[in-house]
């Protein structure tokens, strides 16, 4: 998530998928959100990877769930390695390291962050 300014991206929590939907009714009707981000996984050759075909399905209930919120998808190339580095060079242990949802909350910053940026240069 970010600030009203759109300055920085702060981590939430990672869900299993099972609850997502629950999770993000109820995050919805305590918190304005205008607009969500969603990684998108590729390959290297910019194609979409074989992950895109669980994500698709939930994206389409996404969106007739909240028409009213956009949502954009955006390149994740790499943001899991990045994780694993931030949490390197940040002196983590390295069984926090191998636990998947935190490297997964830490991505899913790295990819608002990259999107904010971008956002700021183009407004």
């Amino acid at each position: 998530m970010t600030d009203i300014l759109r300055i920085a991206a702060n981590p939430l929590l990672t869900i299993p998928t099972g609850e997502l939907m629950k999770w993000l009714e109820d995050y919805f009707s305590k918190e304005p959100v205008d607009l969500v981000i969603i990684g998108r996984p590729t390959q290297l050759n910019g194609e979409d990877s074989e992950s895109m075909q669980y994500i698709r399905p939930f994206m389409e209930q996404f969106r007739k769930r909240w028409p009213g919120i956009p949502m954009h998808e955006y390149d994740e190339r790499f943001t899991s390695t990045l994780a694993h580095r931030a949490m390197i060079d940040g002196g983590m242990k390295k069984k926090q390291r191998q636990d998947k949802a935190v490297v997964d909350k830490i991505a899913a910053c790295i990819i608002l962050e990259d999107y904010l940026e971008k956002w700021r240069m183009e407004n």
